[in-house]
């Protein structure tokens, strides 16, 4: 986030702790009727007022959001008419219907837009009483580009109107930079999801396809089992919508995956779960679990010559849940570990881990990382702490 994002909404902190005081106001629990004095409605009014166009606005700059937001960017202004545009075209008006100015908007704004800077001129109307005689256009500038601009008009020319669609256009800015971070944010995930499935190895699916093709003759009903469960664990693991999913949900994908280990080697993996069924509905960020699950089966079939171990828990720890994935393979250095943590080791030494490590620190907070136990030849314990409720963490 650029520096004058965030000092912009270092700025207005004040002011909506100022709000909260308000509320407060409004709401006093003995009844009384308070709305406060004239300086804390005005205070109210604005803030709700902004608060009605921000969510168009964090949709990113088009016609459908300017539209919607330019209503209430008018009257945060109380400016007779006002208009939204991009770099080509007036993207929304709204105030004196059909004005003849709406057409001349363009030629009108582009020293704003070319310069970068807030510019007033008269409009040129002849009438008496014509009430769009002056207007006042500021850009609307994310990440160092003009995107549009911000143009307000009046009766008059006005200096207190002139700084107010100043930082107005300055508001909508931070609303658009908000919406691109939004969208960079989504991207993020989006390509940290598929790095995840690229991990899935295609070993493991020419493996899992040759294990169910071993059965067909010998076990066809155990074949058309496998066959399910690989079509179900394929579907989960590559779908498309949602970058949460519920504990319940990853669980049973990793029990069709393990499903299929099994069918491949037989007596040779033995796999313990014990999970509480009170976490079932917590949700956490998609295929954060089954990486850990694969690692601790690739690291714990490695090398092993009689059967390897793994055990799976999810336990209730109060305000969250705790999921355990031991192993009793052949461990990892942990100077090895921390490189990959790091993203600097050899990342197929250690599947997904730096992934996943990532993506629950994103969502939940540095608090919440991989805590991995490890040493060369004495397997790995993998736990993840995951909170019961986080705003903005839901599965779709």
């Amino acid at each position: 986030m650029s520096g004058a994002v965030t000092a912009t909404l270092l700025a207005l902190c004040p002011v909506l702790l100022g709000a909260g005081f308000l509320l407060g106001r409004r709401t006093d629990p003995a009844g009384h009727s308070d709305v406060g004095t004239p300086v804390e409605r005005a205070t109210f009014e604005t803030l709700h007022t902004a608060s009605l166009a921000a969510p168009a606005l964090r949709a990113g700059l088009t016609e459908d959001t300017a539209r919607k937001s330019a209503r209430r960017l008018r009257t945060l202004l109380g400016t007779e008419a006002l208009a939204v545009t991009n770099r080509g075209a007036v993207l929304a008006w709204d105030g004196t219907a059909e004005h003849p100015h709406a057409k001349h908007v363009m030629d009108q704004v582009a020293p704003a837009l070319t310069g970068g800077r807030t510019v007033a001129f008269a409009c040129g109307c002849s009438s008496v009483d014509c009430p769009l005689r002056w207007a006042v256009a500021a850009p609307v500038v994310a990440d160092g580009r003009v995107l549009g601009a911000v143009v307000a008009y009046a009766p008059r020319e006005s200096a207190v109107l002139a700084r107010a669609t100043d930082e107005v256009a300055r508001w909508v800015s931070v609303q658009l930079e908000l919406a691109e971070l939004d969208r960079s944010r989504t991207r993020l995930i989006e390509a940290e999801i598929k790095a995840l499935r690229a991990q899935i190895s295609p070993h493991f699916i020419f493996n899992s396809l040759a294990a169910i093709a071993s059965f067909v003759r010998t076990d066809p009903e155990r074949a058309r089992e496998l066959l399910l469960e690989f079509a179900d664990f394929t579907r989960y693991s590559f779908r498309r919508h949602g970058e949460f999913t519920t504990l319940a949900d990853e669980l049973h994908s990793i029990d069709q995956y393990l499903a299929l280990v099994r069918a491949r080697f037989g007596d040779r993996l033995s796999v313990t779960l014990q999970i509480a069924p009170e976490v079932l509905p917590v949700t956490l960020p998609f295929l954060c679990l089954q990486p850990l699950v694969e690692n601790a089966v690739k690291h714990g079939l490695e090398g092993a010559v009689t059967r390897s171990r793994i055990s799976i828990g999810a336990t209730d720890a109060g305000a969250e849940a705790e999921v355990v994935i031991e192993d009793d393979g052949v461990g990892m250095d942990p100077d090895e570990l921390r490189a990959i943590l790091r993203g600097e080791g050899d990342a197929s030494r250690g599947i997904g881990l730096s992934n996943v490590d990532e993506r629950l620190r994103q969502v939940f907070g540095d608090g919440y990382g991989l805590v991995i136990e490890t040493a060369v030849g004495a397997g790995m314990k993998i736990t993840v702490r995951i909170p019961k409720y986080r705003a903005g963490v839901y599965a779709p």
